[in-house]
């Protein structure tokens, strides 16, 4: 029997036997220990001197017991180690420490949903976590699938549109759309109707860069109208900025622009929105991850922050 052969045959009742006679030095008792009976614990020996090529356990001159060969004591160190490793690997898994853990948690998510989620995620975790790293980056969509397969990205949050298949996902923002002006816009602080809105120039937001067209003029051509976009950025922080400084505004999530409620006035948007959302996704492979689990709980916590303020 070469060597691979023998690792093939070699298991864990195996192993378990082995132990109990080096304990026990007796078959019967060592047969009790494992609640088995003489007859099994019999084969188990004689497989043992197979795989191994040694008699390993000898009947003492008595009778009443076993002696261990020389071969088997040369092995009680390593049996003993195997059984403690497999007993490791089948244990509960221990709950995630987040005073002590030092481990770094990758969230990817677009500017928005950072500047929405990231302050009060990463004060919240400060606290509760001092020693763990958190790393907001840009998500790739070409690269995003792979990267949340690999472990690489922890968690990706942005709109429900952009699920997967092997992810699993929970719902972490809704929201309202506002739009805004600066304050002493010319046109004054009157409600907005959509003659009003469509007669205004517009800066609207563009994820992937240079369009001028949004889900918004979707609606608004739902309603035989269109607005007249002047400018595209591809950061939803620089917009409220743009509008502060210029006539242009914007229709964009309450909680973003109210941020900049000092130097913006917000208006109802004189159509129906549907409300903006972001959810939480995550791989399938870290769905009973303790820490995963933990990471989770800490972006419903920050979400529930937003939707109180």
């Amino acid at each position: 029997m070469d060597k691979i052969e023998r690792f093939r045959q070699l298991d864990a009742e195996l192993l378990m036997a082995f132990d109990a006679l080096l304990k026990e030095q007796n078959v019967t008792q060592a047969a009790k220990q494992l609640g088995i009976t003489q007859s099994a614990m019999s084969a188990r020996l004689s497989k043992l001197r197979t795989v191994f090529d040694d008699r390993l356990f000898v009947g003492t001159t008595h009778g009443r017991g076993v002696v261990a060969t020389p071969r088997a004591l040369e092995m009680r160190a390593a049996v003993s180690a195997a059984l403690a490793a497999l007993q490791n690997l089948v244990a509960p898994v221990g709950t995630f420490d987040a005073q002590s853990s030092t481990r770094t948690f990758r969230i990817a998510m677009h500017d928005n949903p950072a500047a929405i989620l990231g302050p009060p995620l990463i004060a919240r975790c400060r606290t509760l976590a001092p020693r763990v790293r958190m790393a907001l980056v840009h998500p790739n969509q070409q690269t995003i699938a792979a990267a949340m397969e690999s472990g690489e990205v922890d968690l990706l949050v942005a709109s429900p549109t952009t699920a997967h298949a092997d992810w699993l996902s929970r719902t972490v923002v809704k929201e309202r759309f506002a739009t805004a002006q600066r304050k002493g816009h010319p046109r004054g602080a009157a409600k907005l109707n959509l003659d009003s809105y469509c007669a205004l120039d517009h800066v609207v937001v563009s994820s992937d860069g240079g369009s001028f067209h949004g889900f918004v003029d979707d609606v608004l051509a739902s309603h035989g109208r269109q607005r007249r976009v002047c400018a595209s950025v591809q950061s939803y922080a620089l917009a409220p900025m743009i509008v502060e400084a210029s006539d242009l505004v914007c229709t964009l999530p309450l909680h973003l622009v109210a941020r900049f409620g000092s130097a913006l006035d917000l208006f109802e948007p004189p159509f129906e929105l549907t409300d903006y959302q972001l959810a939480a996704f995550w791989h399938a492979r870290n769905q009973d991850d303790s820490a995963h689990t933990w990471l989770r709980d800490q972006i419903a916590e920050a979400s529930r922050v937003v939707s109180a303020t």
